[in-house]
């Protein structure tokens, strides 16, 4: 069942063959989905309660996007890096969009679908039409592994609107195709941290 506030999907797909003076192998693709709807607080003041529109509309949301994405991958386990974003038009609170893509009831859909052990990278902001969607990806089993520091990058010509909010959801299908700086473990050592708890330092 589609949301009445939902407006359209809008898929980004990018594939990159060669990357600096080599090529890419494998090729690596970086996969983007996201949904406009209108806010549902627009217009209502100051709204103390979130829950009743969260768990209404976040459900729906991360089902429909973790169902494209999918398909546009293939399956599951061709995604190896993955992350979310949310966009607040400007006449919306940040609050609004983070409310839902930050819930288990959005982002557990897709965590399970790919079978991720980290969290999902995110970023919350506002802007007019056209602002980029920006979707920081990390690796869906190691936060640590370097080479999936990516981010998916797009924009929608009349998105969001001034009362509507972009939820979105990104992957990558690999890490960069020519990594090379190690993952962080190594700079722990290095200075002595405890691998377990780097904050232990």
């Amino acid at each position: 069942m589609l949301l009445p506030e939902l407006r359209k999907v809008v898929t980004y797909d990018e594939e990159i063959h060669r990357d600096g003076a080599r090529p890419a192998t494998p090729m690596l693709r970086l996969i983007g989905v996201a949904a406009v709807v209108k806010n549902p607080w627009h217009g209502r003041g100051y709204v103390e309660d979130l829950m009743p529109d969260i768990a209404r509309m976040a459900p729906v949301l991360g089902k429909l996007l973790t169902d494209r994405l999918i398909a546009l991958a293939g399956s599951g386990d061709a995604i190896e890096a993955y992350g979310k974003a949310a966009l607040a038009g400007t006449d919306c609170e940040l609050e609004h969009g983070s409310a839902l893509i930050h819930t288990l009831r959005f982002g557990n859909f897709y965590r399970e679908a790919v079978g991720a052990k980290t969290y999902l990278g995110f970023t919350n902001s506002r802007g007019p039409a056209n602002s980029q969607v920006q979707i920081p990806l990390m690796d869906k089993h190691d936060s640590g592994r370097r080479s999936h520091y990516l981010t998916v990058q797009f924009s929608i010509p009349d998105a969001p609107g001034h009362d509507e909010l972009v939820v979105a959801l990104g992957a990558a299908t690999g890490g960069r195709p020519h990594h090379r700086i190690g993952d962080r473990y190594a700079d722990l050592k290095a200075i002595g941290a405890d691998i377990e708890n780097p904050a232990g330092v």
